[in-house]
């Protein structure tokens, strides 16, 4: 069996929740893309990483059924995990930085694949949200605390992945998909672009993103990460 890290990426204030995320830190003991699509699958993460260069930062990102040209949190926890100042991905290069317990990105939000950014009234209506059924990807968002920039959200993708049973019974997982991600910085990335303010997101279960607008169009995204095997 390769070699691989769990991390848990956005965790909340007290080191509970967060996004699973896959590394494989030496890439080359993998080097196909059929090779490394097919791992993804059979770790069943929503996103999983090989490392090409951890000095250089150069990075691969597949969910269990494509590749990713960029992702949020397995940037976010990449970063994280190879303190590096910047990381090489097939969109562009991110940049990253340690500040305290938060590790951030600085990306573009036209790198992030397109979201159905969906606003309800409060955040009671999006804690009684049902899973949609299959096909649009949906970020479902309403403010906690407009002035503060506090934001209640959820995450749907919309996708059915062959991944066997699921890994675990918590937040998102399911049998045959992933019906909701519990952190997801891509989205985090384009709502503080569509608002054009920093934001304090609390999503899924439990998990917190921080963003903040940058200027010329950039966007940061940063959170808490744990390593847990």
């Amino acid at each position: 069996m390769t070699d691989y890290d769990v991390l848990r990426v956005f965790c909340g204030p007290d080191g509970g929740y967060g996004n699973e995320l896959g590394v494989v830190r030496d890439g080359s003991v993998m080097p196909e893309r059929d090779e490394r699509q097919a791992f993804a699958a059979k770790l069943g993460f929503s996103e999983t990483v090989f490392v090409d260069d951890p000095e250089r930062g150069v990075i691969d990102i597949y969910t269990p059924t494509l590749r990713l040209p960029f992702a949020g949190h397995p940037c976010v926890g990449t970063a994280w995990l190879l303190d590096v100042p910047e990381l090489v991905t097939p969109a562009g290069v991110v940049g990253a930085r340690l500040d305290g317990e938060f590790s951030w990105i600085e990306a573009r939000p036209e790198w992030a694949p397109p979201r159905t950014l969906r606003q309800y009234a409060t955040a009671a209506e999006v804690d009684g949200l049902a899973v949609p059924p299959p096909g649009e990807w949906i970020y479902a968002w309403a403010w906690e605390d407009e002035a503060a920039g506090r934001i209640r959200a959820r995450a749907f993708p919309g996708r059915i992945d062959e991944r066997g049973v699921s890994r675990s019974s918590g937040a998102g997982a399911c049998t045959g998909g992933i019906e909701e991600d519990e952190a997801t910085g891509a989205a985090a990335l384009l709502l503080t672009a569509r608002l054009g303010r920093a934001l304090n997101i609390r999503q899924g279960a439990g998990s917190q993103i921080l963003t903040a607008p940058q200027p010329e169009g950039w966007v940061e995204v940063g959170g808490r990460v744990f390593l847990e095997r």
